[in-house]
């Protein structure tokens, strides 16, 4: 029986070389590739959230810009059953250099992110897909799998 609603909240960023930003996550022993964002916490609008992510998870000031889509059917979360997930998807645009490590391949994590996996159950790596390489397959949530539908039909 579904009874809680988990709201996500992820943000589109294309580069100027038209590459679009995602993070592959190892979650649980799941490796995901995804869109950058997070949950909604209460109190927040969905933009506030989206900020607050990319500078939790980045350490980048965004401004959030279009609404590209938000959930309109069921889906239950991956990991846990008892959860509706209602994802919302925004552009994004960096307000100053990325200044991460961004990785050329999927799932390409060092010593201290695999250390940081062992204590926690989570870590991520931040990279960019060319425009031209983009498609479903290069997601694994079925949700930005649509929206890589949408984007490639909008853009």
């Amino acid at each position: 029986m579904i009874n809680l609603f988990n709201i996500r909240v992820y943000g589109i960023l294309i580069n100027g070389k038209k590459q679009i930003l995602v993070s592959d996550e190892l979650i649980r022993g799941a490796c995901i590739t995804k869109f950058p964002g997070g949950g909604l916490e209460f109190g927040e609008g969905t933009r506030e959230c989206l900020e607050r992510e990319f500078m939790e998870e980045m350490n980048l000031k965004v401004k959030v810009t279009d609404h590209i889509y938000t959930t309109d059917f069921y889906q239950q979360s991956a990991f846990n059953p008892g959860h509706q997930i209602i994802s919302i998807y925004y552009f994004a645009e960096a307000l100053e250099n990325i200044t991460v490590p961004l990785r050329s391949g999927p799932f390409d994590f060092d010593e201290s992110q695999t250390r940081i996996y062992e204590e926690t159950g989570e870590t991520e790596t931040f990279r960019f897909i060319n425009w031209d390489e983009l498609n479903a397959a290069a997601v694994t949530l079925p949700i930005d799998k649509l929206v890589v539908n949408i984007l490639k039909n909008k853009i």
